[in-house]
């Protein structure tokens, strides 16, 4: 009987060691037609760069990268961006929100969400975006999971097979919004 997956941070040395498993998932996801920035034709390489990019922000503390861990590899990803604007501290995007196709359907994209959410609050962020195609599974998801639809930008992006498609906008506030330096104590 499969072990049910554990959400969890990955640091900066960790993610750098398991580079290959991080690309496997974003390489699925393409493959699988989901628009997540990228072309037909991406690659393991290409996927392993995408991360390697993400090295110096997790290490820096400007991103925090969850993942779903079966025990054997890494099944999921959900890359949270911390607003670097002086006048959004309390602001951070959720990305790269992706489960391997073959460990859909448990739940995990729910926990992943749940635990961005988590993450982003105890990092004393109040605001959550993101975006993504229009009518996918993630635009369920995220509905489902008590996110605000902001409105929907026709042929925002190309999916993978060169396709253009709508990307709906969303957002999820946390909490309330108080600049640390203008809190009322």
């Amino acid at each position: 009987m499969m072990q049910p997956a554990m959400i969890r941070a990955l640091d900066a040395s960790e993610a750098e060691a398991r580079l290959g498993e991080l690309a496997d998932i974003l390489v699925d996801a393409v493959v699988h037609g989901a628009s997540v920035n990228f072309m037909a034709g991406f690659s393991a390489e290409d996927g392993r760069a995408f991360w390697h990019g993400q090295l110096p922000g997790l290490a820096g503390g400007e991103k925090r990268l969850l993942v779903a861990d079966d025990g054997t590899r890494l099944v999921g990803t959900v890359l949270l961006s911390f607003a670097h604007q002086p006048n959004a501290p309390h602001r951070a995007e959720v990305g790269k929100m992706l489960v391997l196709v073959s460990a859909r359907r448990q739940g995990l994209g729910r926990q992943l969400l749940a635990a961005a959410e988590e993450a982003a609050r105890a990092a004393g962020r109040t605001l959550l975006m993101l975006d993504t195609e229009s009518g996918s599974a993630g635009d369920k998801l995220y509905r489902a999971c008590g996110w605000t639809a902001i409105g929907e930008v026709p042929d925002h992006a190309f999916r993978p097979d060169g396709h253009l498609a709508a990307t709906t906008l969303f957002y999820k506030a946390l909490g309330p919004h108080r600049h640390p330096a203008t809190a009322v104590r």
